[in-house]
Protein backbone atom coordinates (compact mmCIF):
# COMPACT_ATOMS: atom_id res chain seq x y z
CA UNK A 1 0.00 0.00 0.00
CA UNK A 2 1.32 3.45 -0.73
CA UNK A 3 1.90 6.31 1.09
CA UNK A 4 -0.91 8.66 1.98
CA UNK A 5 -1.46 11.90 3.79
CA UNK A 6 -5.31 11.22 4.73
CA UNK A 7 -5.02 8.10 5.99
CA UNK A 8 -1.95 6.84 8.08
CA UNK A 9 -3.09 3.37 8.72
CA UNK A 10 0.22 2.85 10.92
CA UNK A 11 -0.50 5.97 13.17
CA UNK A 12 -3.83 4.65 13.78
CA UNK A 13 -2.71 1.04 14.81
CA UNK A 14 -0.18 2.33 17.01
CA UNK A 15 -2.69 4.57 18.77
CA UNK A 16 -5.32 1.90 19.33
CA UNK A 17 -2.62 -0.10 20.93
CA UNK A 18 -1.60 2.82 22.94
CA UNK A 19 -4.99 2.93 24.27
CA UNK A 20 -5.61 -0.78 25.04
CA UNK A 21 -1.86 0.01 27.14
CA UNK A 22 -3.16 3.21 28.59
CA UNK A 23 -6.56 1.44 29.91
CA UNK A 24 -5.16 -1.95 30.80
CA UNK A 25 -2.45 0.18 32.50
CA UNK A 26 -5.39 2.15 34.76
CA UNK A 27 -6.73 -1.05 35.73
CA UNK A 28 -3.76 -2.20 37.34
CA UNK A 29 -3.16 0.90 38.99
CA UNK A 30 -6.47 0.94 40.52
CA UNK A 31 -6.42 -2.25 41.34
CA UNK A 32 -2.81 -1.40 43.42
CA UNK A 33 -4.59 1.85 45.04
CA UNK A 34 -6.83 0.32 46.13
CA UNK A 35 -5.88 -3.18 46.64
CA UNK A 36 -9.07 -4.56 45.26
CA UNK A 37 -9.60 -6.65 41.94
CA UNK A 38 -13.39 -6.04 42.12
CA UNK A 39 -13.74 -2.35 43.88
CA UNK A 40 -16.92 -1.83 41.92
CA UNK A 41 -19.90 -3.40 40.44
CA UNK A 42 -18.07 -3.03 37.02
CA UNK A 43 -15.33 -4.54 38.17
CA UNK A 44 -17.50 -7.84 38.41
CA UNK A 45 -21.30 -7.63 39.39
CA UNK A 46 -21.33 -11.12 40.84
CA UNK A 47 -18.42 -11.02 42.67
CA UNK A 48 -19.53 -7.41 44.21
CA UNK A 49 -22.46 -8.61 44.98
CA UNK A 50 -21.77 -11.83 46.97
CA UNK A 51 -18.83 -9.66 48.65
CA UNK A 52 -21.14 -6.92 49.58
CA UNK A 53 -23.71 -9.16 51.30
CA UNK A 54 -20.49 -11.22 53.08
CA UNK A 55 -19.28 -7.76 54.54
CA UNK A 56 -22.75 -7.10 55.24
CA UNK A 57 -22.97 -10.46 56.97
CA UNK A 58 -20.10 -9.61 59.28
CA UNK A 59 -21.43 -6.23 60.33
CA UNK A 60 -24.66 -8.24 61.46
CA UNK A 61 -22.03 -10.65 63.04
CA UNK A 62 -19.65 -8.05 64.87
CA UNK A 63 -23.01 -6.43 66.24
CA UNK A 64 -23.79 -10.44 67.60
CA UNK A 65 -20.37 -10.34 69.17
CA UNK A 66 -20.91 -7.05 70.83
CA UNK A 67 -24.71 -8.42 72.35
CA UNK A 68 -22.37 -11.34 73.13
CA UNK A 69 -19.99 -9.34 75.09
CA UNK A 70 -22.77 -7.50 77.28
CA UNK A 71 -24.35 -10.85 77.84
CA UNK A 72 -21.11 -12.19 79.52
CA UNK A 73 -21.11 -9.40 81.71
CA UNK A 74 -24.36 -9.33 82.62
CA UNK A 75 -24.40 -13.29 83.61
CA UNK A 76 -20.69 -13.29 84.86
CA UNK A 77 -22.40 -10.58 87.46
CA UNK A 78 -24.79 -12.92 88.44
CA UNK A 79 -22.94 -15.76 88.73
CA UNK A 80 -20.17 -13.91 91.29
CA UNK A 81 -23.61 -12.96 93.27
CA UNK A 82 -24.54 -16.44 93.25
CA UNK A 83 -21.34 -18.33 94.49
CA UNK A 84 -20.95 -15.74 96.57
CA UNK A 85 -24.08 -16.33 98.44
CA UNK A 86 -23.29 -20.11 98.51
CA UNK A 87 -20.29 -18.68 100.11
CA UNK A 88 -17.82 -20.59 102.48
CA UNK A 89 -17.16 -21.32 106.38
CA UNK A 90 -16.77 -17.85 106.43
CA UNK A 91 -19.96 -16.68 104.78
CA UNK A 92 -23.32 -16.59 102.97
CA UNK A 93 -24.88 -19.75 103.12
CA UNK A 94 -22.68 -22.56 104.59
CA UNK A 95 -21.60 -20.38 106.87
CA UNK A 96 -25.96 -20.03 107.83
CA UNK A 97 -25.79 -23.71 108.25
CA UNK A 98 -22.70 -24.22 110.15
CA UNK A 99 -23.88 -21.75 112.96
CA UNK A 100 -27.79 -23.39 113.01
CA UNK A 101 -25.66 -26.71 113.76
CA UNK A 102 -23.55 -25.16 116.29
CA UNK A 103 -27.11 -23.64 117.79
CA UNK A 104 -27.92 -27.17 118.55
CA UNK A 105 -24.99 -27.33 121.30
CA UNK A 106 -27.01 -27.61 124.76
CA UNK A 107 -26.75 -24.73 126.93
CA UNK A 108 -24.86 -22.27 124.19
CA UNK A 109 -25.68 -18.91 123.89
CA UNK A 110 -28.00 -18.11 120.86
CA UNK A 111 -28.51 -14.69 121.25
CA UNK A 112 -24.73 -14.60 119.95
CA UNK A 113 -25.38 -17.19 117.18
CA UNK A 114 -28.09 -14.99 116.14
CA UNK A 115 -26.57 -11.86 115.75
CA UNK A 116 -24.03 -13.75 113.20
CA UNK A 117 -27.67 -14.71 111.45
CA UNK A 118 -28.61 -11.53 110.95
CA UNK A 119 -25.58 -10.33 109.73
CA UNK A 120 -25.17 -13.15 107.11
CA UNK A 121 -29.04 -12.74 106.09
CA UNK A 122 -28.51 -9.01 106.09
CA UNK A 123 -25.06 -9.02 103.72
CA UNK A 124 -26.54 -12.21 101.17
CA UNK A 125 -29.80 -10.11 100.52
CA UNK A 126 -27.01 -6.77 100.02
CA UNK A 127 -25.02 -9.23 97.60
CA UNK A 128 -28.11 -10.04 95.97
CA UNK A 129 -29.38 -6.64 95.31
CA UNK A 130 -25.97 -5.66 93.98
CA UNK A 131 -25.80 -8.00 91.58
CA UNK A 132 -27.29 -5.51 88.95
CA UNK A 133 -25.59 -4.82 85.21
CA UNK A 134 -26.70 -2.18 82.82
CA UNK A 135 -30.00 -1.98 85.00
CA UNK A 136 -30.67 -5.97 84.77
CA UNK A 137 -31.36 -8.33 88.18
CA UNK A 138 -31.99 -11.66 88.13
CA UNK A 139 -31.37 -12.37 91.97
CA UNK A 140 -33.52 -10.30 93.40
CA UNK A 141 -36.59 -9.59 90.87
CA UNK A 142 -39.37 -7.68 90.77
CA UNK A 143 -43.09 -9.98 90.70
CA UNK A 144 -45.79 -7.14 90.99
CA UNK A 145 -47.88 -6.32 87.63
CA UNK A 146 -46.26 -2.58 87.26
CA UNK A 147 -44.11 -1.50 84.36
CA UNK A 148 -41.01 -1.73 86.55
CA UNK A 149 -41.82 -5.68 86.87
CA UNK A 150 -38.56 -7.84 85.80
CA UNK A 151 -39.48 -9.44 83.03
CA UNK A 152 -39.80 -13.71 83.20
CA UNK A 153 -37.25 -14.54 81.24
CA UNK A 154 -34.45 -12.83 78.77
CA UNK A 155 -33.02 -13.66 75.41
CA UNK A 156 -29.76 -13.45 75.34
CA UNK A 157 -28.90 -12.68 71.15
CA UNK A 158 -26.18 -15.33 70.55
CA UNK A 159 -26.08 -16.04 67.17
CA UNK A 160 -26.62 -14.67 63.21
CA UNK A 161 -26.88 -16.75 60.01
CA UNK A 162 -28.23 -15.76 56.38
CA UNK A 163 -29.68 -18.42 54.11
CA UNK A 164 -30.30 -16.83 50.71
CA UNK A 165 -32.09 -13.56 51.84
CA UNK A 166 -33.60 -15.19 54.86
CA UNK A 167 -31.56 -13.94 58.35
CA UNK A 168 -31.68 -16.06 61.64
CA UNK A 169 -30.74 -15.23 64.87
CA UNK A 170 -30.67 -17.22 67.85
CA UNK A 171 -30.51 -16.63 71.47
CA UNK A 172 -30.39 -18.21 74.19
CA UNK A 173 -33.69 -17.87 77.23
CA UNK A 174 -33.00 -17.46 80.74
CA UNK A 175 -35.33 -17.79 83.23
CA UNK A 176 -35.58 -15.25 85.90
CA UNK A 177 -37.08 -17.32 88.61
CA UNK A 178 -34.71 -19.74 88.44
CA UNK A 179 -32.14 -17.68 90.09
CA UNK A 180 -34.35 -15.68 92.23
CA UNK A 181 -32.92 -15.69 95.64
CA UNK A 182 -35.69 -12.49 96.82
CA UNK A 183 -39.01 -10.91 95.46
CA UNK A 184 -40.56 -7.74 96.06
CA UNK A 185 -43.34 -5.99 94.41
CA UNK A 186 -45.52 -9.09 94.24
CA UNK A 187 -48.50 -10.48 96.34
CA UNK A 188 -46.10 -13.20 98.03
CA UNK A 189 -42.49 -14.08 98.13
CA UNK A 190 -40.91 -16.98 96.05
CA UNK A 191 -37.50 -16.06 95.79
CA UNK A 192 -35.25 -19.51 96.91
CA UNK A 193 -34.44 -17.41 100.06
CA UNK A 194 -37.61 -15.15 101.18
CA UNK A 195 -40.08 -17.93 99.97
CA UNK A 196 -42.27 -19.48 102.95
CA UNK A 197 -40.75 -22.79 104.09
CA UNK A 198 -44.74 -23.60 105.43
CA UNK A 199 -47.80 -21.58 106.95
CA UNK A 200 -45.75 -20.99 109.76
CA UNK A 201 -42.30 -21.87 109.44
CA UNK A 202 -39.81 -18.69 107.94
CA UNK A 203 -38.22 -18.32 104.92
CA UNK A 204 -33.95 -19.10 105.43
CA UNK A 205 -34.40 -14.86 104.99
CA UNK A 206 -36.25 -14.66 108.43
CA UNK A 207 -34.87 -17.70 110.32
CA UNK A 208 -34.53 -16.30 113.82
CA UNK A 209 -33.37 -18.83 116.73
CA UNK A 210 -33.43 -16.34 119.78
CA UNK A 211 -36.33 -18.34 121.08
CA UNK A 212 -34.74 -21.89 120.58
CA UNK A 213 -34.03 -23.29 123.74
CA UNK A 214 -32.87 -27.18 124.67
CA UNK A 215 -36.26 -28.46 125.09
CA UNK A 216 -37.56 -31.54 122.03
CA UNK A 217 -40.03 -29.08 120.92
CA UNK A 218 -37.59 -26.37 120.02
CA UNK A 219 -34.51 -28.43 118.71
CA UNK A 220 -36.86 -30.32 116.18
CA UNK A 221 -37.69 -26.66 115.37
CA UNK A 222 -34.51 -26.13 114.56
CA UNK A 223 -33.64 -29.19 113.12
CA UNK A 224 -35.80 -28.27 110.51
CA UNK A 225 -34.33 -24.66 110.07
CA UNK A 226 -31.15 -26.60 109.64
CA UNK A 227 -32.73 -28.83 106.55
CA UNK A 228 -34.41 -25.68 105.44
CA UNK A 229 -30.88 -24.14 104.72
CA UNK A 230 -28.70 -27.02 103.35
CA UNK A 231 -32.03 -27.36 100.58
CA UNK A 232 -31.44 -23.88 100.25
CA UNK A 233 -27.48 -24.39 99.79
CA UNK A 234 -28.40 -27.11 97.08
CA UNK A 235 -30.88 -24.94 95.25
CA UNK A 236 -28.76 -22.23 94.96
CA UNK A 237 -25.84 -24.32 93.59
CA UNK A 238 -28.41 -25.86 91.24
CA UNK A 239 -29.22 -22.10 89.98
CA UNK A 240 -25.57 -21.06 90.11
CA UNK A 241 -24.65 -24.57 88.16
CA UNK A 242 -27.60 -23.82 85.87
CA UNK A 243 -26.09 -20.06 84.92
CA UNK A 244 -22.67 -21.80 84.41
CA UNK A 245 -23.84 -23.33 82.15
CA UNK A 246 -25.16 -20.60 80.48
CA UNK A 247 -21.42 -18.73 80.86
CA UNK A 248 -20.06 -21.20 79.34
CA UNK A 249 -22.06 -21.16 76.04
CA UNK A 250 -22.25 -17.78 75.72
CA UNK A 251 -17.79 -18.10 76.11
CA UNK A 252 -18.08 -20.69 73.34
CA UNK A 253 -20.24 -18.48 70.84
CA UNK A 254 -18.08 -15.73 71.74
CA UNK A 255 -15.40 -17.43 70.59
CA UNK A 256 -17.56 -19.26 67.44
CA UNK A 257 -18.61 -16.12 66.17
CA UNK A 258 -14.94 -14.19 66.22
CA UNK A 259 -13.68 -17.15 63.89
CA UNK A 260 -16.47 -17.01 61.62
CA UNK A 261 -15.67 -13.26 61.31
CA UNK A 262 -12.52 -14.07 60.23
CA UNK A 263 -13.65 -16.69 57.66
CA UNK A 264 -15.40 -14.40 56.32
CA UNK A 265 -13.02 -11.86 56.01
CA UNK A 266 -11.08 -14.33 54.11
CA UNK A 267 -13.57 -15.35 52.14
CA UNK A 268 -14.34 -11.97 50.85
CA UNK A 269 -10.37 -10.99 50.44
CA UNK A 270 -10.26 -14.51 47.79
CA UNK A 271 -13.39 -13.08 45.66
CA UNK A 272 -12.04 -9.52 45.57
CA UNK A 273 -8.28 -8.82 46.48
CA UNK A 274 -5.95 -7.86 44.47
CA UNK A 275 -2.83 -10.01 43.61
CA UNK A 276 -0.23 -7.31 44.72
CA UNK A 277 2.94 -9.26 43.35
CA UNK A 278 0.89 -9.98 39.83
CA UNK A 279 -0.34 -6.88 39.82
CA UNK A 280 3.01 -5.00 40.36
CA UNK A 281 4.63 -7.35 37.63
CA UNK A 282 1.44 -6.21 35.25
CA UNK A 283 2.31 -2.63 36.03
CA UNK A 284 6.02 -2.88 35.09
CA UNK A 285 4.92 -4.67 31.79
CA UNK A 286 2.39 -2.60 31.25
CA UNK A 287 4.52 0.35 31.20
CA UNK A 288 7.56 -0.95 29.36
CA UNK A 289 4.48 -1.10 26.67
CA UNK A 290 3.37 2.21 26.94
CA UNK A 291 6.38 4.05 26.05
CA UNK A 292 7.23 1.94 23.30
CA UNK A 293 3.69 2.81 22.16
CA UNK A 294 3.93 6.44 22.43
CA UNK A 295 7.33 5.75 20.39
CA UNK A 296 5.93 3.52 17.63
CA UNK A 297 2.88 6.43 17.60
CA UNK A 298 6.30 8.87 16.96
CA UNK A 299 7.35 7.24 14.17
CA UNK A 300 4.19 6.61 12.60
CA UNK A 301 3.27 10.26 12.68
CA UNK A 302 7.58 11.42 11.54
CA UNK A 303 6.51 8.81 8.48
CA UNK A 304 4.26 11.56 7.09
CA UNK A 305 6.48 14.04 7.50
CA UNK A 306 9.03 12.22 5.40
CA UNK A 307 6.53 12.65 2.31
CA UNK A 308 7.11 16.43 2.07
CA UNK A 309 10.86 15.86 1.24
CA UNK A 310 9.73 14.34 -2.01
CA UNK A 311 8.47 17.83 -3.32
CA UNK A 312 11.78 19.38 -2.66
Amino acid sequence: MGSSLLTNSAAMTALQTLRSVSSALQTTENRISTGQRVSTASDNAAYWSIATSMRSDNAALSAISDSLGLSAATVDTEYTALTTVIGDKNSGLTKLQSLLVEAKTAGIDRTKIQADITQIQQDMKLKANSATFNGINWLSIDTSTSSTATPTSFSLVSSYSRVGGTPTIGSITVTTATYALYTVGGASKTGLLDALAGSTAPSVDTININTIDDSAAKQTLLDGYIVQVTTAINSVASAAANLGAVKNRIATNTDFVKTLMDSVDRGVGQLVDADMNAESTRLQALQTQQQLGVQALSIANQNSQSILSLFR
